[in-house]
């Protein structure tokens, strides 16, 4: 995104940038994307290029090291292997359990240069992952939601509502639990990101982290051990699924419009 802008600012197309290093411009629109991390050499030109006075430069530093597409792409093929998911989400619905609409007003405020085709792939992507919660032995799917995720009215009154709604159809499943952490429990470990703990038939636990656009796929047992700790505390702080249930409820009665999801 940030790449973007610049060149924007610059008054340069992906091509004209693409021969100036010299790369194709389909490479300069992977990078814009976050799909490729060029080069250090590429990224220094490129800020030389761009006149971004280092940003380019200081900015590889954390993207080589945090990889967001490779982490993510590698956590959505684990999660469809999983035995068993805890997610602390700060603040959306986890995709797992996103509505169509939602999952749209999500992908459309995300993802703002993308076509509104490209926004359909992508939401048909996320919805197709909910299969893995439809096979003969689904995985266990454990899920805090921060109060904020809750409150927030993505994409209106409607939306959310539905949204709510296949929150607490969703929850009746015998292999899905979903709790609440209110604000009025205060600070907590996880705070400003959220944290998902994969368990395994067979192999160790892994966690994938989020905050802000940095992603991380933690394999070190003993980080591993830390943020399943961090989740459990979090866990603990969390109402019970049951009152988790009520209170979802009242923030439908609160909305005033809402309808059991269809």
């Amino acid at each position: 995104m940030k790449l973007r802008k610049l060149r924007i600012r610059a008054g340069w197309t992906q091509r004209e940038l693409g021969d100036q290093i010299p790369v194709h411009h389909s490479q300069i629109a992977k990078y814009e994307l976050g799909n490729e991390t060029p080069s250090k050499d590429i990224s220094d030109l490129m800020d030389k290029l761009l006149g971004a006075d280092g940003d380019l430069s200081d900015l590889w530093v954390h993207v080589e090291r945090f990889p967001h597409t490779d982490a993510y792409l590698k956590f959505k093929e684990l999660e469809a292997k999983a035995a068993a998911m805890h997610k602390y989400l700060a603040h959306s619905v986890p995709g797992l359990l996103q509505t169509e609409a939602y999952a749209r007003e999500m992908m459309s405020h995300a993802l703002p240069w993308c076509t509104a085709d490209e926004i359909e792939e992508k939401v048909a992507a996320r919805l197709a992952r909910r299969d893995v919660l439809a096979k003969s032995v689904p995985p266990l799917l454990w899920v805090v939601l921060d109060e904020a995720v809750i409150r927030r009215p993505v994409g209106g009154p409607s939306i959310m509502c539905e949204q709510l709604a296949y929150l607490l159809e969703a929850s009746a499943a015998p292999n899905i639990e979903v709790q609440v952490l209110p604000f009025a429990a205060g600070s907590h470990a996880a705070m400003g990101s959220s944290v998902t703990v994969l368990s395994f038939d067979t192999g160790p636990n892994l966690v994938y982290l989020e905050g802000g656009a940095l992603t991380d796929l933690v394999k070190d047992r003993k980080r591993v051990a830390r943020y399943s700790h961090m989740y459990d505390r979090v866990h603990a702080m969390a109402l019970s699924p049951a009152a988790s249930v009520r209170w979802i409820e009242k923030a439908m009665e609160e909305i005033g419009t809402c309808q059991p999801y269809e």
